[in-house]
């Protein structure tokens, strides 16, 4: 099990290398070898059996001749235990399967010989990006899964297929993929073979989502590539929810595994409301157990929020303050300093609040006000965050603001409005921004406020945690403080994105004769402090989803819990039409949403004179 965050070991996949037989003494038997990656000294070793680990496939070989020598066993990651035997010369091949050994020259030898295909014991992943021709495929999923080849953290055997509506070719498709392709910055040796060698091993198949004819043409095609060894196979769905469900049929029918692993891929939006999203997931399990779908949520997958965690349990000085006894509030923040930008007919349907609010933002709630599971499996982690959310008050209206975005002219440059995009109805009352603020009623956060902030359009880009700390009581230094408590209170910040950071602000004094003190910050800057590139959320998520790990992606009653907070709001401000306030192009969004801090006894972190 990996630990939380988990530091992926990308292992080494080593094709099974030629054998060679010369004469020996024909008392020796010999067997094949095959580079396996240790975890435990971090270096290549040498194991007996041809197999890959037991996260893609289990295999089991009985070593049965007498005469092997074994010097030492080597425990296999999650696999069975392997001797390591010493290579004997000069052995023919009638002699080897005589003392019920095999090496294979090559599976076709091998088959001839024995009667048995090789490949039976190797397995492989099909990876199918259905939806391919989309932006989201173009721009983060097949970028991602060259990194995770860049890095090696692929199988040795795997196969990438795009699938989509639209006519396009291998090459076509190649050319299209390369050209969002890039290397980590850190290294960039063998960047452009790298990119050669990933791209011979994508390929296209154009079909109708709703078609189990052509996946079924599908299904041929990565038979093909198969090879005859056990099929794993992922289906990643990027494409419109209204489609899920077809596309899911088709796939389970024509195209799953027949002795591997079939998973998919999941992305959001998983429904509207409360109704919208139990029909899809009823839907979804007429095909598939729960385990096999991996509901992608990529805030999760992004590298501070995985550390989140980690600062918290494992740092003594935090888990201790970490209750309503020393946190005043908890903010969580997202801006985007653009409109809709061409994607209004979509984000008119959902809002600021379905888009943000209920998923990205609730989900780093959740991880941030669980209680310590008992472990770090991911059914302990999901089911702690289950708790959190079945503990939190139902959202009433007057503790919730929204906006819309107005035009507006600045530097001589005029902004359009919300409703200038021309996907966008004229008399549009959806949200492109919300306030809220939110109550978990237990005994660790009863008081707390935890006040969320999502919108579009606003003055800067960002994403963050700040954890502000109570007043200390008492406090000698008042005096020099002033009267803005505020400006002396600690605070926590965890900078998600961009430029990634986790900050403490603490007070200190300036270096003088005087008693004069100033807020400082302690500061770790991911760029100044790792020289490493930080990987982006998709290739960590689409990892996780290929090793089966699953403490990421949203569990159904995770996502029945986060829409009943949601649903009720939502049906309120729809019915009632409740009008937005409107906040100019670039500003920092409606006033109202510093009156709801206000009535909490909160000042936003983000609109201070320090951020």
């Amino acid at each position: 099990m990996s630990t939380l965050p988990s530091t992926h070991c990308c292992h080494t996949y080593s094709p099974l290398p030629p054998s060679s037989s010369s004469s020996s003494s024909s008392s020796s038997s010999s067997v094949s070898y095959l580079p396996s990656y240790s975890s435990a000294h971090g270096r290549l070793q040498r194991i007996a059996v041809p197999s890959t680990p037991k996260r893609f496939v289990s295999v089991k070989v009985s070593l049965q001749s007498q005469s092997v020598s074994v010097k030492n066993a080597v425990h296999m990651q999650d696999g069975p235990v392997a001797p390591v035997v010493n290579p004997i010369e000069n052995e023919t091949p009638l002699k080897k399967l005589k003392d019920g050994l095999f090496s294979a020259p090559s599976s076709k030898e091998s088959k001839d010989i024995t009667g048995f295909n090789v490949n039976e014991n190797e397995s492989t992943v099909s990876i199918t990006v259905v939806g391919a021709s989309g932006d989201l495929a173009k721009k983060k999923i097949f970028p991602a899964l060259f990194a995770l080849y860049y890095e090696g953290c692929l199988p040795e055997h795997f196969t990438v297929y795009g699938y989509a509506r639209s006519k396009m070719t291998d090459a076509e498709l190649r050319d299209m993929v390369s050209k969002t392709l890039t290397c980590r910055i850190d290294k960039r040796e063998n960047c452009g073979e790298k990119m050669d060698q990933f791209l011979q091993r994508c390929f296209y198949h154009s079909g109708q989502y709703d078609s189990q004819e052509h996946f079924a043409e599908l299904d041929k095609k990565l038979k093909e590539h198969e090879g005859g060894r056990v099929p794993h196979r992922l289906f990643y769905l990027s494409i419109p929810p209204n489609i899920f469900i077809d596309a899911v049929r088709c796939a389970s029918s024509s195209a799953s595994s027949g002795n591997g692993w079939t998973r998919v891929i999941v992305e959001k939006p998983f429904g509207r409301d409360s109704e919208s999203s139990a029909a899809l997931t009823k839907a979804l399990k007429q095909y598939l157990e729960e385990d096999q779908i991996f509901r992608i949520d990529h805030y999760l997958g992004k590298e501070l929020v995985e550390n989140l965690s980690v600062l918290r349990f494992s740092n003594l000085i935090f888990e201790p303050l970490w209750s309503r006894q020393y946190i005043r509030n908890v903010q969580l923040i997202f801006s985007e300093d653009f409109g809709t930008e061409g994607r209004g007919g979509y984000f008119d349907n959902y809002g600021i609040i379905r888009d943000i609010m209920q998923n990205h933002l609730l989900q780093i709630l959740a991880l941030f006000a669980m209680e310590t599971p008992v472990s770090l499996d991911a059914e302990d982690i999901r089911n702690e965050k289950v708790k959190v959310l079945r503990s939190m008050r139902p959202l009433q209206l007057e503790n919730v603001v929204t906006g819309q975005y107005k035009s507006h002219v600045r530097g001589g440059i005029t902004y359009p409005a919300y409703t200038d995009d021309k996907t966008v109805p004229k008399d549009s009352l959806t949200p492109t921004f919300a306030a809220a603020a939110l109550f978990i009623d237990n005994a660790r956060w009863d008081g707390v406020p935890f006040l969320m902030k999502a919108g579009k359009a606003l003055h800067n880009k960002r994403a963050e945690i700040r954890v502000q700390f109570r007043h200390v009581p008492g406090n000698l230094y008042n005096r020099n403080i002033g009267t803005d408590l505020d400006r002396a209170t600690n605070e926590l910040v965890i900078r998600v994105q961009p430029d990634e950071a986790i900050l403490l602000k603490i007070n200190n004094k300036v270096p003088g004769l005087g008693m004069r003190l100033d807020r400082s910050n302690l500061n770790l800057h991911y760029a100044a402090r790792y020289s490493k590139e930080i990987p982006d959320a998709y290739e960590r998520l689409l990892l996780d989803a290929i090793e089966g790990e699953r403490r990421l992606f949203i569990r159904s009653d995770e996502l029945d819990a986060a829409w009943a907070l949601f649903t009720p709001l939502l049906k309120e401000i729809e019915e009632k039409k409740i009008i937005p306030e409107y906040y100019p192009y670039g500003s920092r969004g409606p006033v109202g949403a510093h009156y709801l801090a206000a009535r909490y006894k909160v000042r936003w972190g983000d609109v201070g004179v320090e951020q």
